[in-house]
Parts: C-alpha cells; structure tokens; sequence
C-alpha cells in the first residue's frame, strides 16, 4: 500500500517541467464555439477584449504529467477532471510559460478498493511573468490490492 503521507512530502510543491505556449486565434475560437461560448471576448478576434476561454485553457497540457522518479501506484490512470481559474485575460498571441508542480495527492476508499487522486497544478504565465491562470488536472488510480 502507498504511502500517501510519504508521497506528499516528497513531491508536493515542486516545480517538475515547464512548457512554453502559443495559442492560435482560430483554434481558440473554435474551442470557444464548441464548448458554447457566445461572448465576442472568446469568439471574435477582432474584439478588444478578446482572449482565451477557460476550456481552451483546461487544453494546455505540460511535457510531463508526473515527476521523474514518482512511483508507480498500481492499477491504470484514469481522468479524474480538470479545473481552471483565470485571475487575468489570457491573450493571444502573447507567449505563455506553464510551470507545472503537484498541488494534492489524497485517497479515497470505495467499494472497489482505495483510489488515489494526484492533482498536478500548472500555473500559466504571460511574458512579462504575471500569473494570469491555473490549470489543475486530477489523476485517479484504483490501488491494486496486495496480494
């Protein structure tokens, strides 16, 4: 069984890959129309305010999902969801730098055993180094038992 105490001092908190982005105006309009946006900031390129919706956001993916040396929890990954906050427009256009650390890892026990949630938090970054969102993605895995 994994030691999630020992997991978290170990790994949380700690920055594990950084990734630089573009994001395309028509990709982000397009992602803004399919996921129901109608407000010209998110699909009208052409608008003063325009920037990336929250969806678009929750796409970014780093290089890496987990540490180097994170140990193997047993059965398979699953996606466990993802949520995005914004605390400034995110611009086309402008470069972006996510920076990527684990933010949580917890469990919990259901009928099929104990399932444990990594969360991997990738803070986004303007070029001038403003904070402008954050993306947390969920991992699940269903502990194998022991045998």
């Amino acid at each position: 069984m994994v030691d999630i105490e020992e997991l978290k001092a170990e790994f949380l908190n700690l920055e594990f890959d950084t990734k630089e982005f573009s994001l395309d105006a028509d990709k982000v309009v397009t992602v803004a129309k399919m996921s129901g946006e109608t407000l010209p900031e998110f699909t009208d390129p052409n608008h003063p305010d325009f920037q990336a919706p929250p969806a678009y956001i929750a796409s970014l993916a780093a290089g890496r999902h987990l540490p180097i040396k994170f140990p193997k929890l047993g059965g398979i990954p699953m996606d466990g969801g993802k949520a995005v906050t914004t605390i400034h427009p995110v611009r086309v256009g402008e470069p972006l730098t996510g920076r990527t650390h684990l933010h949580d890892i917890y469990h919990k026990t259901g009928r099929s055993g104990r399932m444990i949630f990594v969360v991997s938090r990738m803070q986004i970054f303007d070029a001038s180094g403003t904070h402008v969102a954050t993306s947390d993605s969920r991992m699940v895995v269903r502990e194998k038992p022991a045998t």
